[in-house]
């Protein structure tokens, strides 16, 4: 089997693996996206009651109500959000990823990222296309963590929320996700 068609295989792989999820990629119905942001935010709240603390606090936050990665060697993943500032949504990002290594499966999360500063975002909005990093803070990962916002909330000008994970790749991480603006 040649060098092309391995690689043509494993990507047609992932892309099929993204597509079965079912997150709406190819949808930039602005009503599906603020219904899903809606349930994701009441999900964070009743799961982590004092994540209020933390938007009350915030100047703004990125609500990613459905992230699907997939991975078999060459992996991938992607998902529509909102920009959210004093509790309405002014615009609409799209996040992607793409990685190598060592990875089989596929999975679905939901993320919240907090702009803790005015200048953090700024910066987020002011981008062509923002890539998450080592600056960003993690409150919680997943089920059964608690909630530690409160001995970061001064320090971290970006602050993530990974919740409501389900599949079977292991681990969520956002270091690497680049988010775009787009218009649905």
């Amino acid at each position: 089997m040649s060098q092309f068609t391995r690689r043509a295989m494993i990507l047609g792989g992932a892309a099929a693996g993204l597509s079965a999820c079912g997150n709406g990629i190819g949808t930039n119905n602005s009503s599906k996206i603020d219904a899903r942001v809606e349930r994701t935010l009441a999900q964070m709240y009743a799961q982590y009651p004092s994540s209020t603390t933390l938007v009350q606090k915030s100047s703004g936050m990125l609500v990613m109500p459905l992230m699907t990665e997939a991975g078999f060697g060459i992996g991938g993943g992607y998902g529509r959000g909102a920009l959210m500032i004093d509790n309405a949504i002014v615009d609409y990002y799209s996040a992607a990823k793409a990685n190598i290594g060592l990875q089989i499966g596929a999975q679905q999360y939901a993320h919240v990222l907090f702009f803790m500063t005015d200048e953090a975002l700024s910066a987020f909005r002011a981008s062509r296309g923002w890539a998450a990093g080592a600056e960003v803070e993690y409150a919680f990962r997943g089920t059964g963590q608690t909630f530690k916002a409160d001995t970061i909330m001064t320090t971290a000008p970006v602050i993530a929320a990974v919740f409501g994970q389900a599949g079977l790749l292991a681990g969520a991480t956002l270091e690497g996700v680049k988010y775009t603006r787009i218009i649905p």
